[in-house]
């Protein structure tokens, strides 16, 4: 066979048209992509703007200085400047106002909202001063779902520090957290149908001075539950929203809740209600590993011990009643206190009127030993009735009403 080379005269001819089918072929790719991306982020605005609609039913009117949308090609981009959110049934009035809002939707999945929030953020009344200012280094809200029905909802702040008015002017701090996330979903049922809600809540070095002595040092918490009782998730305030949850004999299954500060650590599990004037009710068992350090730092040593203070002075005299040698212990018999003790831990240091010393032991002689990641524990029963709070027997204080 003899070879014969290739020579460009003798090609045959190809059509002209081939040559521009890929070009064509992008072209309407790209069209194809653009009409896309038109379609989704008017449905995200439209989505947007279904939420609006939604939350200003119920008085919480959401407005922009500003709005643009982009984002082309891969996703929307609504972003919002100097963002406002006024509160209306409130009295007064409050007004919400922060620095700039993004909201940001996949192309593809356009009814996934997430949020990005730059503060400061502030909450005044009409005309007033801040009365609550906040700032962060992120702070970012997802929203799955049509506004009609909801599935899902997480708001996540990374450094966030939250402030108050102080009585005598400037601020003071209320809360500091080095990471605080908030999630809710429905795990059963529907948006219009009797959902139930699955809550989970974490807080990373997390103090609140002004709150309470207790939470000066750092705290972190992992708590999850269950809220059953709704009716559904159609917008309206929430006083009505509680007020339905109660009616319906609705509840907060507290399925995990462990919280711990330096050595003290705790978990509790229980459910809790509200009662017709919309107080807390139900039970919390909750076991602590160290619970003298928990004592302290409460501040249930102090409390307690005032109390027992006023009960002390007279313990021995009607104990004197039963028995001549209980009126005077220390002087009678040495080791009676000691007894006392080893009867009900604590009493003897009450009856010698040093009751400070016996709080942490008598408290825990109320509880039964337990173990929580393996360490030995205290398990007490936390309990509400209508608001009156109780570990035990003892008496903590009454909670507000919620409605």
């Amino acid at each position: 066979m003899r070879y014969e080379p290739y020579h460009p005269a003798l090609a045959r001819g190809r059509p002209s048209w081939l040559v521009a089918v890929p070009f064509a072929v992008v072209v309407v790719i790209g069209l194809g992509w653009t009409a896309l991306w038109y379609y989704a982020a008017n449905t995200a605005e439209q989505t947007i703007a279904g939420w609006r609609e939604r939350e200003a039913k119920i008085g919480r009117v959401h407005a922009c200085a500003k709005q643009t949308v982009g984002g082309y090609p891969f996703r929307i981009e609504v972003r919002c400047s100097e963002p406002s959110l006024e509160l209306r049934t409130e009295q007064p009035p409050l007004m919400i106002r922060a620095k700039d809002l993004l909201v940001v939707a996949q192309v593809y999945d356009p009814t996934l909202l997430i949020s990005e929030f730059a503060g400061p953020m502030t909450v005044a009344e009409s005309g007033q001063r801040p009365m609550i200012a906040a700032d962060w280094v992120l702070a970012q809200a997802s929203v799955r779902g049509l506004p009609s029905a909801p599935e899902r909802v997480s708001i996540v702040f990374d450094k966030p520090t939250f402030l108050r008015a102080a009585a005598g002017g400037g601020m003071e701090t209320l809360v500091r957290a080095e990471h605080i996330e908030l999630h809710g979903r429905v795990s059963s049922g529907s948006a219009t149908n009797n959902p139930v809600i699955d809550i989970a809540v974490t807080l990373a070095k997390t103090t609140a001075p002004a709150l309470s002595q207790y939470a000066v040092q750092p705290i972190d918490a992992d708590i999850t539950g269950v809220l059953l009782g709704l009716k559904d998730l159609a917008a309206k305030p929430w006083p009505q929203r509680l007020r339905e949850l109660q009616a319906a004999n609705g509840r907060l299954e507290v399925t995990k809740a462990r919280v711990a500060q330096g050595d003290v650590v705790s978990s509790a599990t229980g459910a809790l209600q509200l009662t017709p004037r919309g107080r807390a009710n139900g039970e919390l068992r909750i076991a602590v590993v160290n619970l003298d350090q928990a004592v302290v730092a409460l501040g249930l040593d102090r409390t307690l011990a005032q109390t027992a203070n006023q009960v002390s002075p007279g313990l021995t005299s009607r104990l004197s009643q039963f028995a001549p040698a209980l009126g005077n212990l220390e002087k009678s018999s040495p080791g009676l206190a000691n007894s006392l003790d080893r009867l009900v831990p604590g009493l003897g240091s009450i009856a010698r009127g040093k009751p400070e010393t016996g709080i942490a032991s008598f408290i825990a002689s109320l509880g039964t030993p337990s173990e929580l990641e393996g360490k030995r524990a205290v398990t007490l029963p936390l309990r509400f009735s209508d608001g009156m709070v109780s570990l035990g027997p003892i008496p903590l204080g009454q909670t507000s009403p919620l409605f």
